[in-house]
């Protein structure tokens, strides 16, 4: 088990609590024991922004052909109907899922989650 940063006021080998732990340190505390952790435990990063983007398909096209489409142009996708779209945090692909219609708007209802080494794929 590694050591846990000390704060610069704490005497050496204090253990932090997660908001008592400056931002500018670059490495969150080790956790200790089998405490139960709550949604509270991540408010710290309850601000951090994140761009996520549900990608429905991808085509190529060329300049020309891209400069060819005009309202009403029909775009084919690498998709079929009904396949499963995939959902990127920030570039990184995180989940797959399924376009469902809520309150006459378009939304996503993920039925897959992506782990690590599967991201890649």
């Amino acid at each position: 088990m590694s050591e846990t940063p000390d704060a610069p006021d704490a005497p050496a080998g204090a253990e932090l609590k997660l908001d008592e732990f400056a931002a500018s340190e670059g490495q969150l505390p080790e956790v200790i024991g089998d405490e139960e952790k709550s949604a509270t435990d991540l408010q710290p990063v309850f601000d951090v922004p994140v761009n996520i983007s549900a990608v429905l398909g991808r085509a190529n096209l060329s300049v020309a052909q891209l400069l060819q489409l005009a309202q009403g142009s029909v775009l084919e996708l690498d998709r079929k109907v009904g396949e499963a779209i995939d959902i990127y945090v920030n570039n990184r692909l995180v989940a797959r899922g399924e376009v469902v219609i809520v309150d006459e708007r378009l939304g996503v209802t993920m039925t897959e989650i992506i782990k690590g080494e599967d991201a890649a794929a």
